[in-house]
């Protein structure tokens, strides 16, 4: 089952990746008590998320704060390490970046997919989410290949 708009997040581990190393926490923690604009991608350093996707975060992250969003973080099916190497060569420091190495978060919200034909396992599907202390307030979540909805640019107009 797919999280839907108006749905509280499912509490499960997530670690974010800092210049200081990974800080483990939960969902819970994160989104709580804050209004959150998270995006998720299928995988750092890949064609689409680095091309496209971070980027238009990076670009739309003043705008977006400026609409009261608290904070904004790019969640992938990766470890801790390779989102802050990412982070370091594509990203900027208003954008979080959350390492889901397991997928729990992912098939906890029912958006991962499997990616195995490809060589890379278990993956998240590209999505945006608007989130308000822990509740879905928006969410758009791409059709397979696409990448339109989940833009920084969807969401900015959302707001």
């Amino acid at each position: 089952m797919t999280i839907n708009v108006g749905d509280k997040l499912p509490d499960v581990p997530l670690t974010v990746a800092t210049d200081n190393g990974p800080e483990q926490t939960t969902s819970g923690e994160f989104f709580a008590g804050r209004r959150v604009a998270l995006f998720a991608v299928p995988g750092a350093f890949t064609p689409t998320c680095s091309a496209r996707h971070l980027p238009s975060y990076v670009e739309k992250a003043g705008d977006i704060k400026g609409k009261g969003v608290d904070e904004i973080a790019c969640l992938s099916v990766n470890d801790p390490f390779v989102m802050s190497a990412w982070n370091k060569a594509d990203g900027s420091s208003d954008i979080t970046m959350l390492a889901d190495g397991n997928g729990a978060f992912s098939d906890a919200l029912g958006l991962s997919f499997d990616a195995s034909k490809f060589g890379m396992g278990k993956r998240s599907q590209r999505y945006s989410m608007l989130i308000n202390d822990g509740v879905v307030e928006q969410l758009n979540v791409e059709a397979p290949g696409e990448y339109r909805a989940s833009s920084a640019e969807t969401l900015l107009e959302q707001l």
